[in-house]
């Protein structure tokens, strides 16, 4: 079994390590203090120009045809400089993915090479409801057929890039009489759509350079060729493509997570405490050991849920397993690096601080730690029965 990178992928792993150290770190700080958000966008659009945006979709349509692994190796440099950029890489990666599976040619000509090129600097998915988070199933947004048009109504919370997305992937319920998670499908609605309003945005404990919204849909008028896929089939393609998103969250907490750790490691070596330096005490070398043992087993576990999913293989269950391991393990290591740097962890003169609280929603968003052990449990043991 040969686990390293090829050479594309480490030209994709070294051109976003480099990206991340000119473009993104040195406006890290600003951007969490509420920046210029100009920026931000600036650096959306530059990685769009490399070819971040797409990375496992086709040249046809404006991708890089890169794959799943250089996906994963790519959102982790840029999450160890910018959380909030690493994220909307992913979500518009995610998008385009989406798009390119469910599409018709129409619709993916007209969007993914939007995405891509920068045209527009995101892309959103509006699955999440107030009633509707860990149980999308249970969504009441409704899109009911008028003549040639569908008109949606609801509100979709917690909606990534809503603020400068140029197209929302919409989830709504066509079938109102259908069981439980059966009726529902998707459509794609522009920005600027008559009815499609962004509302507030989230007080967010980091990210916050990623903007963070409600979407309100108030007899949102889309047209009939707007819907994505097969009628009343949308609950299991989002459960289905989404999980692959699952990859890209796990990759963006491992950056966090060695990302606090590396500063940490690089404190130990220069603090000294009871007249030597504090990283030849067995307690601090403990901490370094342990967290970059899991961080590594985190990049092993996405690495096979990215070579799966490229190769076309079942990969949801090995994409969970990542997920809830590389999320939990970059706050344990955001924690133990803000221990390890002492009251410097706990300020802002250090970045530490930052990291742990942009880790901290890794584990919560793209589906909880708990539901991912669901999905794993469930899986081992269908294979058992």
């Amino acid at each position: 079994m040969n686990l390293d990178l090829n050479e594309e992928q480490k030209l994709i792993q070294e051109t976003a390590r480099e990206f991340a150290a000119a473009e993104l770190a040195p406006v890290a700080a600003e951007l969490d203090r509420g920046g210029d958000l100009e920026i931000f966008y600036a650096n959306l659009r530059k990685l769009a120009e490399l070819g971040f945006m797409g990375l496992n979709v086709r040249d046809e349509y404006g991708g890089s045809e890169a794959g799943v692994v250089a996906f994963s190796v790519a959102i982790t440099e840029l999450a160890k400089a910018c959380a909030s950029t690493a994220v909307t890489v992913s979500v518009n990666n995610m998008v385009c993915e989406v798009i390119q599976a469910l599409g018709s040619e129409e619709q993916k000509r007209a969007y993914i090479p939007k995405i891509c090129s920068g045209e527009f600097l995101a892309g959103a998915f509006a699955l999440t409801e107030a009633g509707a988070g860990s149980d999308p199933a249970g969504m009441i947004t409704s899109a009911v057929r008028d003549g040639d048009e569908w008109i949606l109504n609801g509100s979709k919370l917690f909606i990534s890039s809503a603020a400068c997305s140029g197209v929302f992937v919409v989830w709504a319920v066509t079938d109102p009489q259908a069981p439980k998670g059966k009726g529902i499908s998707v459509f794609l609605v522009e920005q600027g759509t008559p009815g499609l309003v962004i509302g507030k945005a989230e007080r967010k404990m980091g990210q916050h350079a990623s903007s963070t919204n409600e979407v309100l849909l108030q007899d949102c008028r889309i047209p009939g060729h707007a819907l994505m896929g097969t009628i009343n089939d949308g609950f299991r393609t989002a459960v289905t493509e989404l999980s692959g998103g699952r990859i890209g969250i796990g990759s963006l907490g491992l950056g966090i997570g060695l990302a606090a750790m590396d500063v940490a490691t690089r404190y130990t070596l220069e603090r000294a405490q009871f007249g030597k330096k504090i990283s030849e005490f067995q307690a601090i070398q403990w901490k370094i050991a342990d967290r970059y043992t899991e961080l590594e087993a985190a990049r092993l576990l996405l690495m096979q849920a990215a070579f799966r999913k490229e190769q076309g293989r079942s990969f949801a269950k090995e994409t969970s397993m990542a997920k809830v391991f590389a999320t939990e393990v970059a706050n344990r290591a955001c924690y133990d690096a803000m221990q390890m740097l002492g009251g410097y962890g706990y300020t802002g003169d250090y970045p530490v601080e930052r990291y742990a609280r942009d880790a901290r929603i890794t584990t919560i968003y793209e589906g909880t730690s708990e539901i991912q052990r669901l999905i794993i449990a469930r899986a081992i043991l269908g294979e058992f029965s």
